[in-house]
């Protein structure tokens, strides 16, 4: 019976892991397809970074040196709240050193209750842009020059381009469990359906538009009202029938997650955000879904139990050998991606198997700490701060 189970349960796997694993090479080789017109020679001064700054983050002030170091001719935007004093020093203390950068920061009070503190400040900075192209970067992301100038020019053929994630840790035992959940799924979650359907969401952590097509499109102010702000532009960007764009650029994000605490509120709040993107989607989009991304752990969960029960059998065979082709696939689509394998394996073997229990918290935990603030979560608009 193990040898059953344990033969259906790779079977299974290793056809849910290849069919996306397709459907991420034929989205990757459309995307190198595009035709990308050569960018004007001084493109990099025409674009506006707006970064959503909070303090707390001891890698914060590195992060931001590091994006200064790699864009030197971008604009950068600060958007600081007025009470945190940590965010506003470490800004000061960057803008003091940097004076040859163009850095602009904008200080902000508190978002009301029932508003998105990051598009709060968004759309209270959107008017004072005065570049041609806009792009919203995380505060713990980091982003290349070529990154940068491919999602400007994939512009040509999109209203929003968004970059795809990959996660540095620092050797922490949460940072490595979440960078092994980033790392495993970025590119099977946000490119694999691509060949059936244009994206669902985007990666707010990073993501661009011209200037005066977002502003055409109603800017952030539509979305002050909405939690989880990259599904609530995707889908109003949407209704208005503007082409998304998934590119196949990384933003290499890093936070500080030093145990497993940390890690655990973080899963919480992106597996909440999920469960608000499927709960409005229409029942066979949720089944798609949930065969696709939902069901690989609880079989990779199967094989294992049937293969730590017969070793030297037939299931530990399997087991085995769906270990060795998983993580074949991860090193080869992580080197195609970002240019090196950032594969971990015992932690990204624990971290597909911990999925289903982020999961099941955010289903029945209604309840997330974002950066400094409790939120009760009904829906994407009906949230109120504890």
């Amino acid at each position: 019976m193990d040898a059953l189970i344990a033969s259906t349960c790779a079977s299974a796997y290793l056809l849910l892991q290849g069919l996306k694993a397709l459907g991420a090479a034929l989205a990757l080789r459309q995307d190198a397809r595009l035709v990308r017109a050569p960018l004007p020679a001084l493109w990099m001064q025409d674009v506006a970074l707006l970064q959503p700054i909070l303090g707390g983050d001891p890698l914060l002030a590195q992060v931001l040196s590091d994006n200064l170091a790699a864009l030197p001719k971008a604009q950068f935007i600060w958007l600081l709240d007025e009470n945190d004093t940590v965010g506003r020093a470490t800004a000061k203390a960057l803008v003091a050193a940097h004076p040859q950068h163009h850095i602009r920061c904008t200080w902000h009070a508190a978002a009301p209750d029932g508003v998105n503190p990051k598009t709060f400040k968004l759309t209270a900075a959107l008017p004072e842009v005065s570049a041609g192209i806009c792009v919203v970067l995380d505060d713990d992301a980091r982003l290349s020059a070529g990154a940068l100038a491919q999602l400007v020019s994939e512009l040509d053929h999109a209203d929003l381009v968004t970059a795809l994630p990959c996660y540095l840790d620092d050797g922490a035992l949460g940072a490595r469990l979440m960078s092994q959940f980033v790392n495993n799924n970025a590119a099977l979650t946000y490119l694999a359906l691509l060949a059936l359907m244009p994206p669902l969401s985007i990666n707010g952590m990073c993501y661009a538009l011209r200037t005066e097509r977002l502003r055409a499109l109603g800017g952030f102010a539509p979305l002050l009202h909405q939690l989880a702000d990259d599904l609530a532009m995707a889908r109003a960007l949407r209704a208005q029938g503007a082409q998304l764009h998934q590119s196949s650029a990384c933003v290499e994000v890093q936070t500080h997650t030093p145990n497993l605490a940390r890690y655990r509120q973080q899963m919480h709040r992106w597996f909440l955000f999920s469960t608000l993107l499927l709960g409005s989607e229409r029942p066979a989009l949720r089944a798609l879904i949930g065969v696709f991304h939902g069901l690989p752990p609880l079989l990779l969960l199967g094989l294992l139990v049937c293969a730590l029960a017969q070793p030297a059998g037939l299931a530990g065979a399997l087991g085995l050998g769906v270990l060795v082709a998983r993580a074949a696939l991860l090193c080869t689509l992580q080197r195609r991606l970002t240019g090196r394998m950032r594969h971990r394996p015992l932690a990204s073997i624990v971290a597909e198997l911990l999925q289903p229990l982020h999961l099941l918290h955010a289903l029945l935990v209604r309840r997330i700490r974002w950066r400094t603030r409790l939120y009760q979560v009904r829906d994407n608009d009906h949230f109120h701060a504890l």
